[in-house]
């Protein structure tokens, strides 16, 4: 390994398929699911490469989002003066405004997953106990949050976060109407 190189190490599960039923269904493993944070229900892209072997990855409607994600929140970054990121209910897809570009293909945490998938919206402050830590393990040094879920067709697939690290300018009316404009207006994009 070269001087300075980053060592990654990655789980890799062996499984051996013996059997799939008549309809062709394969069940993938409690441990792969765990990890991948599969529910029942969630969409798979299937591919396969030229040694025949099959990839399956986990689908995000939002990624087909990204680049546009990323200009709405680089405009609305530019605007309020915050950071304001995007999520899908896995990662966030984008990020902007002073918020650090090593943000965008990072898990989310499991307290914005659970916001998402309630509907459920968060303005507040550090201190307080409906503060939502937007990734897993790591967040930076934000004090104050608007964050509204992106719904489209009738399921949550996302959210958008407005985010500011002054301890004592709190967010209010404007930022909470900026970010429910934001997720609305993302959620009739992936409507068309």
């Amino acid at each position: 390994m070269a001087a300075g190189a980053a060592h990654f190490t990655q789980k890799i599960f062996s499984v051996i398929l013996t059997h799939s039923d008549d309809l062709g269904r394969v069940v993938i493993p409690k441990e792969i699911r765990r990890t991948l944070r599969l529910r029942e229900g969630t969409p798979l892209e299937i591919f396969t490469d030229r040694e025949g072997e099959i990839i399956l990855k986990k689908y995000s409607p939002m990624a087909e989002l990204g680049s546009f994600a990323k200009q709405y929140a680089e405009s609305l970054a530019q605007t309020t003066g915050y950071a304001v990121c995007v999520t899908d209910r896995d990662t966030v897809i984008a990020a902007a405004g002073g918020m650090k570009k090593e943000f965008v293909g990072k898990p989310i945490s499991k307290q914005l997953e659970t916001l998402i998938l309630n509907r459920d919206v968060s303005a507040a402050s550090r201190n307080d106990k409906e503060f939502v830590m937007i990734l897993a393990g790591e967040d930076g040094d934000f004090q104050h949050q608007v964050i509204y879920p992106i719904i489209c067709e009738g399921d949550a697939i996302g959210s958008v976060a407005i985010l500011s690290r002054e301890t004592k300018v709190k967010m209010g009316e404007t930022e909470q109407k900026l970010a429910y404009t934001a997720a609305a207006f993302l959620g009739r994009q992936m409507e068309s």
